[in-house]
């Protein structure tokens, strides 16, 4: 329903009747605190899976060299899901909401998917434990996607341009906050109350799956209560809002592939920067725990039961809760730093950080000193999960907000897939097993992107 008024002053030649747009009310910090909520649920689910699937998958028999292969499962699942998810969200209305019922689905699909890759080992009687790890990491992963994805398009739905920036700070606020706990948790159970951090051969310890299962109650708890506490405007009322025609119905996943050709040049630019900052992510997930426990611990290749390893992989799991930690307090004031200089350089600087404290790995002889690594790191996680969403979400159409969104996701997942793909055999043929110069790489991928950001052409940069 459009809201249309007969034009009071209208040039001689004008005899049509002129669309009033209407502007969205600004909302307050507890709305959009709420509506955001879930994300700290589903970053728990993320830190979990960020910080243990790796030692989880080594303990069930998978190579260093391999590893980056089974984190294969993450990007491709998100590749597919996240673009669909989009392009229904978009259309999607009923009792429940618009964006609502997925992340409700999502939520449960994940909340078993973390109950059940800890306890592979329980089902080796159908397959091997390393399949069925795998597997739950596939599951989980697109699950978490069904459930984040329209999160990032309900910000722009629910908030005028001048609040995006924050409203995106504010997801990484939760994010940061709610990776935190994830990470932190099963460093917390064994050191303060005593669960066991180690386990037999092939056994996952009793602190990482306490952990999973805490992660999957927090996850459907938090994105129950952003249900509950956040309404969507109806179709009707946010037709209002904006202009142009209205999205096109019936065309499915042909529509889809037609938006990706469309998409604005200032998203394509984005590409780019995101390809060199998740490369270097993807890499950073899957190798920190190899490389700081062979790098720093010296732990010998294969080692996976000793108690050393297990140190080695509670303090990663640890300082991934620091790196995400900084984040979440940046976030809060990434807008201000984002208005007085702009978006594009507030993200290259903190882009350079994480450069910095990925390569400052490869120095450090100290586990302690890999604090101050962290730091960096988390300056770029912080920009990475706010700046370019609000970047992209100025130079994209509001009626297509979900698709774009997910498309954008593709920017995020292809490099994911060529690190894969290739970052293990890297890894095995040029590095020798010794996984820290892939950390290394990391490093100068993310110092890559940060001199990409600034040739972004982008009309609202400085717009928050």
């Amino acid at each position: 329903m459009e809201i249309v008024i007969p034009e009071k002053e209208s040039a001689p030649d004008s005899g049509s009747p002129k669309r009033l747009v209407l502007s969205k009310p600004r909302l307050s910090s507890a709305q959009i605190f709420n509506m955001s909520m879930g994300f700290f649920g589903i970053q728990f689910g993320f830190a979990l899976q960020n910080g243990n699937a790796s030692r989880i998958l080594q303990t069930f028999g998978a190579d260093v060299e391999h590893l980056s292969l089974f984190w294969l499962a993450a990007p491709l699942t998100g590749m597919i899901v996240q673009p669909i998810i989009g392009h229904y969200s978009d259309r999607t209305w009923n009792k429940f909401g618009r964006r609502r019922p997925y992340f409700m689905v999502g939520a449960i699909l994940t909340a078993i998917a973390l109950i059940l890759m800890p306890n592979s080992a329980m089902m080796a009687s159908l397959m091997p434990p390393i399949i069925i790890g795998a597997g739950m990491l596939m599951i989980m992963d697109a699950s978490m996607n069904v459930a984040m994805e329209p999160f990032r398009a309900l910000v722009a739905d629910k908030l005028p341009e001048s609040q995006r920036s924050y409203g995106f700070s504010m997801q990484t606020f939760l994010i940061g906050s709610g990776a935190i706990a994830g990470s932190w948790l099963p460093y917390i159970l064994s050191e303060y109350a005593g669960v066991s951090k180690v386990a037999a051969q092939g056994q996952i310890p009793h602190n990482v799956i306490y952990s999973f299962y805490v992660g999957a109650a927090i996850l459907i708890s938090t994105i129950l209560y952003t249900v509950l506490t956040t309404k969507e405007y109806p179709p009707e009322e946010m037709d209002s809002y904006h202009t142009g025609p209205a999205v096109e119905e019936g065309k499915g996943l042909w529509s889809i592939l037609k938006d990706f050709s469309d998409m604005p040049l200032t998203m394509k630019q984005l590409g780019l920067v995101q390809f060199f900052s998740w490369f270097a992510l993807f890499s950073m997930w899957v190798f920190t725990t190899p490389a700081i426990a062979q790098h720093i611990y010296k732990v010998l290749p294969g080692d996976t039961s000793s108690e050393r390893f297990a140190d080695a992989a509670n303090w990663v799991s640890f300082l991934f809760g620091i790196y995400n930690g900084v984040s979440a307090v940046y976030a809060l004031i990434l807008p201000t730093i984002a208005k007085a200089t702009s978006r594009k350089v507030a993200h290259a600087f903190s882009l350079l950080a994480g450069g910095a404290g990925l390569l400052s790995i490869y120095f450090i002889s100290n586990p302690d000193y890999l604090i101050y690594s962290m730091i960096g790191i988390g300056l770029a996680w912080g920009s990475i999960l706010s700046m370019p969403y609000a970047i992209l979400s100025s130079s994209i159409p509001p009626r297509k907000m979900g698709v774009y969104m997910g498309i954008f996701n593709f920017f995020i997942t292809m490099p994911q897939i060529i690190n894969g793909f290739f970052g293990g055999l890297i890894v095995k043929k040029f590095y020798h097993g010794e996984a820290i110069y892939a950390i290394v790489l990391a490093g100068i991928f993310m110092i890559l992107g940060a001199i990409s950001v600034l040739y972004i052409q982008s009309n609202k940069e400085k717009t928050i």
